[in-house]
């Protein structure tokens, strides 16, 4: 009986001396590697624009043309290069003797000569096109410029500087010369505004390149 009882004493001991538990083992972690971003560099935005120093109307005597000031402020919101067009012929620093010669030209649909051309146009894809509104019109140094170079393709993006008149037909005119490309709504800055007024204008400008999506 003592036998019996002993050996099933050794058997209980026996059963419960397991090995020692172990913790399993969490599995290994790795660094998760993104993607590389694409910068901005890629874009090809053009900023181009005719803009006029001088006597201006309802302002004064300026030495940056309302429209150079809203090109700049396009440009460094959108990332894109800068191009100014430049008559050959400089208009008249006073304001009457300029709007004469202006409708002058535009009455005998002239197409006055400009300084110099871009040479590397075809790179852009999207080109703002800026210039102050005279006689409800292009100043006809930007139909020169826009007639002598090939838009085909390109997603063009007027904007304007003016005294009352808005865009008034430009996006016509500009649609008539460029007639391969897609024309977007444009911008319309009271040329006071862009003088005056740059937290104005930026608000503008901001909430317009939100519609386009840039």
């Amino acid at each position: 009986m003592k036998k019996i009882f002993l050996l099933l004493l050794i058997i209980f001991t026996m059963s419960g001396c397991g090995g020692e538990e172990k913790t399993p083992a969490e599995p290994e972690k790795k660094s998760v590697e993104k993607a590389p971003v694409e910068t901005s560099s890629d874009k090809k935005i053009l900023v181009l624009y005719f803009s006029r120093t001088g006597e201006e109307y309802n302002v004064g005597t300026i030495t940056k043309g309302n429209t150079e000031i809203v090109a700049e402020m396009i440009a460094q919101k959108v990332g894109g290069d800068l191009f100014e067009v430049k008559p050959a012929k400089p208009y008249p620093n006073e304001y009457q003797a300029c709007t004469e010669i202006a409708k002058t030209e535009l009455e005998s649909n002239a197409r006055p000569a400009f300084e110099k051309n871009i040479d590397n146009l075809a790179q852009y894809d999207t080109i703002f096109i800026g210039y102050p509104i005279w006689w409800s019109a292009l100043p006809r140094v930007m139909m020169t410029f826009l007639e002598s170079n090939d838009f085909s393709g390109k997603k063009i993006i007027p904007f304007c500087t003016h005294g009352g008149s808005g865009l008034a037909g430009t996006e016509r005119e500009i649609k008539d010369a460029c007639p391969n490309s897609e024309v977007l709504s444009g911008l319309a800055i009271v040329g006071k505004t862009a003088q005056n007024d740059s937290a104005a204008v930026e608000k503008d400008v901001e909430a317009w390149l939100k519609t386009l999506g840039l």
